[in-house]
């Protein structure tokens, strides 16, 4: 949101986003002033012992972990949701360190699997969609792969409060792609140019959405973003799907994995549902693989009211009629 936009805000929203950024940054300045090791060790604290204790979140945590890993004990599931709330703590903490993080110098906290993977699916020129989810430290993705040389845009979603996001975007362009993308039809523009180029998508694919499709995810369905596969099909990019982990303290791994393949039949419609089942069924894998990695926190799957809503769009999939189209580059990327 521009300052203009934000000037024209109602009295008591500009004084409540005020009230908001003025608490974000005092926290952001105490963790600078600690220093990144320390900073991460205290949000470590703060996630462990006051995020874990929020329990209507941490209720649909465990809510979400019963659905995904029925053959857990209690216990396991609530060792996944305590280191997940340390990652948390550690991120937000993290936040005022951004600057720092580098896949260069002789201790680099950033480090990739795989990189031959991503320069390999960039040189066939069509464009590339590294795909990943609320792994670890979410934001190391397009750090690592632009310090790499992987050129292209991060797609974001903004704050709600536009002070924070500002500062936010600001953040992520020392050390990552200066090519920030906010979510909507004129990111959707900005996206088709960069793939045409042959550049490189960051995105994360793993939050529900409204707007979507209804794809299974861990055996349920839930709405799913049929964007990535409108982008894929319709410019021939490359699918990468990528995942992130915390190694020790504010330490990261992040691997490329192989690329989806697909083979479109000309039935678009049926061809967008496929694709996107496997963009789920990919993010899925690097879930199970280290689910405390992930961020279990989300809305991801429809409850009550919604559950009648998704069957609906599902009845309408599997008769081909899902009604998903990229019919201009004004669509929007939800």
């Amino acid at each position: 949101m521009s300052t203009k936009a934000q000037d024209s805000l109602p009295f008591l929203s500009r004084l409540r986003y005020g009230a908001e950024a003025l608490a974000f940054f005092a926290y952001i300045g105490f963790c600078r002033a600690l220093g990144l090791r320390l900073a991460s060790v205290v949000g470590g604290f703060v996630g462990r012992n006051i995020f874990y204790r929020v329990r209507i979140i941490m209720d649909r945590a465990r809510d979400n972990l019963r659905y995904a890993f029925p053959e857990k004990t209690d216990s396991e599931r609530e060792e996944i949701i305590l280191e997940m709330c340390d990652n948390l703590g550690r991120t937000v903490a993290e936040y005022a360190h951004l600057d720092k993080f580098s896949v260069h110098g002789a201790n680099p906290r950033l480090e990739i699997v795989n990189a031959e993977v991503g320069h390999a699916a960039i040189a066939h020129g069509n464009g590339v969609m590294f795909f990943s989810g609320h792994f670890a430290n979410w934001e190391m993705m397009p750090f690592v792969a632009a310090q790499l040389g992987f050129e292209g845009g991060e797609v974001y979603r903004p704050q709600n409060n536009p002070i924070v996001d500002r500062w936010l975007v600001k953040q992520r362009i020392k050390n990552g792609p200066a090519d920030q993308i906010a979510k909507g039809p004129r990111g959707t523009r900005r996206i088709f140019t960069l793939l045409r180029r042959g550049k490189a998508i960051f995105l994360l694919a793993d939050q529900k959405t409204n707007e979507g499709i209804a794809a299974p995810f861990f055996g349920r369905d839930a709405m799913t973003t049929p964007a990535p596969a409108m982008l894929a099909i319709k410019l021939g990019a490359t699918l990468l799907p990528a995942s992130n982990e915390r190694l020790k303290g504010s330490h990261f791994r992040m691997t490329i994995h192989p690329p989806i393949v697909y083979s479109p039949t000309g039935d678009e419609d049926r061809d967008i549902y496929a694709l996107t089942c496997a963009i789920n069924d990919a993010v899925e894998k690097c879930v199970r693989a280290r689910p405390s990695q992930w961020l279990w926190i989300h809305r991801r799957w429809p409850t009550g009211r919604e559950q009648d809503q998704v069957r609906g769009k599902r009845a309408l999939q599997v008769l081909g009629g899902n009604g998903v189209r990229v019919e201009s580059e004004g669509s929007s990327l939800t």
